[in-house]
């Protein structure tokens, strides 16, 4: 190569790429590397030859206006353009990107549907997959395997890339859009300046496909100023942002995206026995998993990925070969430990590094502070934490997370169906993801500290609820985050909406957040006596007005209020307040003997009732028989359900109850049967499995003894031998009378 411009076209993320581009940069020694890439972030490129920096890693360009409107182009240890970057970076070479900066592509205001009518809808051709059919591979990666990571020799690899790709573009007749024909007239562009600026050794790397049609620089100047001129522009920022493996999958700001990070990660970083090293990653992988693998499974995965190798006339072991040897050797043919091979190992979940000197926006930073203090490092995978509410440590982290959740940034979800170790534990499923950091940007507008931009998030959402029960839960969140001015403002806003509101239904809806919170508010250090008086308004005006609100009520308006009746109960019982349980059991006897309520919801609350002793049993069991010997059997079916949901030890341990309802189930027409069975079945499915089998067996027990009590009682009975006495018993009772049997 003796001209001063080189186009280098590789493929995006491909280690062979980056090798054989190395090589190439080496012998060529240009005084300027230009790559595809933003220009808009040429300022943070130095900061990839920083210490601190660990790909992979992810240039991220956006709007300070519109963080929403961003672009990231991530980039691995073994992609060609990093390399290429910390080639310039460290011999002190000049390095630029070329693309068409994206303070143009950005300047289309998006839709207000979400949609956006003036980004090309254009996607690219993906040339490997093209040239791999081509050769007769229906899987492009084991083609670009072995055409170049397993290539012995890669001298005149580009030359052969570009001839391939001048063929490739002249056989498709490929006429790009708008965006593409300008992308590639930026290039051109850029090339020319740097030849204007006296730079006579050029390096140009690029995408494959573009490779060639950025060497004709004299008949397409007059076309690529015309392409490029008056295109409308707004303000963008760049920076760098930490990235993953899985990410990497996919499609980037350059439209790119692989299948298996993890192993040309593997490729990059071995040189030598790269099948036995490979085994050796999976060896241990299993393990620590406490899956068997030992040495002599390693050996023998290795043979036999050799020997698959040789069977298929290929040069060395690919990761097909490499994976169908595990999965004999180490899994005897499951696919189990294969999905995790794949998850940890093919795919990955290493996160990269930025320095701590990357241009960030404050909320960014004191983001990074809090994560430092409370050692909450950002990680990859899925991981669960416990925290403990009574630890200082765990209380704040526990108050990070909820803030984070009311800007909307995810990283922690709380497992709320998961039962801790007491009300002050809290279990979190933490999962970082590299877009959370558009997120702590967009975030930005409401402060430039984390509590600050919760604080006001959450007062701007309070203004725009509707409803108290969009309210309450509102506020619980404000309280387990523990911000101060939100916190008052939806007090306010929450007295005057109860105040206001006649509806039962958004009462009781309201109820249950706030009962917790009056409940366990000093577990996390906040004052519950804020909202005391409310939940005493609101659990005094729902006993009142309940009764009222389950008159004539559909099935389904039923299962609502049913619901909402349950959580209700719950809460009162929390709050373990007198005054509360004594006007809601009051509520409840109105509601279990008037007429007109739905069977669930007078099964539940005569259920209630019983439970705490304000109705006996012999009191609940007639109002039980009054219900089942309704002419309509779907409405006893669902008081039965309303009443036993739940609560299968009590049918198992009463026995007086069992077969009280077992009687009604066999008086049933087997056409009532056969309707009825769903709710029925819908009942008895809310009992654990040992329960349902321990009430089969005493009903099977009981009939089994009335059968026999049947068949002793007729054995009892004899008219033969009964005759032979007959004349004895006649002279026993001395009154000329024949006795009659």
């Amino acid at each position: 190569m003796n001209e001063p411009v080189h186009i280098f076209g590789i493929r995006h993320h491909g280690p062979g790429s980056a090798r054989s581009l190395l090589r190439a940069l080496e012998t060529v020694k240009p005084d300027i590397v230009l790559i595809e890439g933003p220009p808009d972030a040429e300022s943070v490129i130095e900061y990839a030859a920083n210490a601190e920096m660990k790909a992979p890693a992810a240039i991220l360009v956006y709007r300070p206006d519109m963080p929403r409107r961003a672009a990231f182009f991530p980039f691995a240890a073994f992609s060609p353009e990093w390399s290429a970057m910390r080639f310039a970076l460290n011999r002190k070479v000049h390095v630029r990107f070329i693309d068409l900066p994206h303070s143009h592509q950005l300047a289309d205001v998006p839709a207000d549907d979400g949609t956006d009518p003036q980004r090309s809808s254009y996607i690219p051709p993906d040339p490997l997959a093209i040239l791999a059919e081509a050769a007769g591979y229906i899987d492009s990666e084991l083609w670009w395997e072995k055409m170049v990571e397993h290539r012995s020799d890669d001298r005149g690899i580009f030359e052969a890339i570009l001839e391939a790709m001048t063929a490739l573009r002249q056989e498709l007749d490929e006429n790009p859009d708008i965006t593409e024909r300008r992308r590639e007239a930026s290039m051109r562009q850029a090339i020319r300046k740097a030849k204007k600026e006296s730079f006579s050794n050029i390096a140009v790397v690029c995408g494959a496909w573009h490779s060639p049609v950025l060497g004709d620089l004299k008949s397409t100047a007059k076309s690529d100023a015309e392409l490029l001129a008056n295109l409308p522009k707004v303000p963008v920022a760049a920076t760098w942002v930490p990235w993953t493996h899985a990410r990497l999958s996919y499609s980037s700001g350059y439209g790119a995206g692989i299948e298996s990070p993890g192993w040309y990660a593997h490729l990059w970083q071995t040189t030598t026995d790269v099948e036995s090293a490979w085994m050796t990653k999976v060896s241990r992988l299993l393990r620590e998993h406490d899956l068997s693998a030992s040495p002599a499974h390693i050996v023998e995965a290795v043979r036999l990925a050799e020997s698959l190798c040789s069977l298929r006339h290929r040069a060395k072991p690919g990761l097909a070969e490499l994976n169908e040897s595990a999965e004999a050797v180490f899994s005897f043919g499951s696919h189990l430990p294969l999905s995790l091979i794949h998850d940890k190992l093919i795919v990955g979940d290493d996160l990269g590094a930025v320095p701590l000197n990357t241009p960030k926006v404050p909320l960014q930073r004191d983001f990074e502070q809090h994560q430092k203090s409370l050692r909450l490092a950002p990680d990859a995978a899925i991981r669960d934490l416990d925290l403990d509410l009574r630890k200082e440590i765990d209380l704040n982290r526990s108050r990070m997370l909820h803030r984070l959740e009311l800007l909307d940034i995810d990283w922690g979800n709380i497992r709320s169906g998961v039962r801790g170790k007491g009300t002050f534990h809290e279990l979190w499923k933490l999962e970082w993801r590299p877009e959370f950091a558009v997120s702590i940007i967009e975030a930005s507008i409401w402060g430039n500290s984390i509590v600050d931009a919760a604080d006001n998030r959450t007062v701007n959402l309070a203004s725009t609820a509707h409803g108290l029960s969009a309210l309450c839960r509102l506020l619980e969140r404000a309280l387990l985050a523990e911000l101060p001015s939100a916190i008052q403002t939806l007090i306010k806003r929450v007295e005057e909406e109860s105040a206001a509101t006649n509806d039962v239904v958004q009462m009781l809806e309201s109820f249950t957040p706030l009962a917790k919170i009056a409940r366990y508010g000093n577990v996390r250090q906040t004052s519950s006596a804020l909202i005391d008086e409310t939940v005493r308004s609101l659990a005094l005006r729902i006993s009142i007005g309940l009764p009222a609100a389950t008159q004539s009520l559909d099935d389904d308006a039923a299962c609502v209020i049913y619901e909402l009746i349950k959580k209700f109960h719950s809460s009162i019982r929390l709050l373990q307040n007198q005054e509360f349980e004594l006007a809601w059991l009051n509520c409840a006897v109105v509601i279990v003997d008037s007429s007109g309520v739905h069977g669930l919801i007078a099964g539940r609350c005569c259920r209630i009732l019983m439970d705490s002793g304000t109705r006996s049993h012999d009191e609940t069991f007639i109002k039980l028989h009054r219900a089942i010997n309704e002419v309509d059997p779907q409405a006893a079916a669902a008081w039965i359900e309303g009443f036993l949901s739940n609560s299968g030890q009590l049918l198992m341990l009463d026995d007086i109850l069992r077969t009280i309802i077992d009687r009604w189930v066999c008086s049933l027409t087997d056409e009532s049967f056969e309707h009825l069975l769903p709710l029925i079945r819908r009942t008895f499915s809310t009992f654990e499995k040992p329960e349902r089998r321990a009430i089969g067996e005493k009903i099977k027990r009981s009939d089994k003894i009335a059968v026999d009590a049947d068949h002793r009682s007729s054995q009892l009975f004899d008219p033969r031998r009964l005759s032979l006495a007959m004349p004895l018993l006649n002279l026993l009772l001395g009154d000329g009378k024949e006795a009659r049997v």
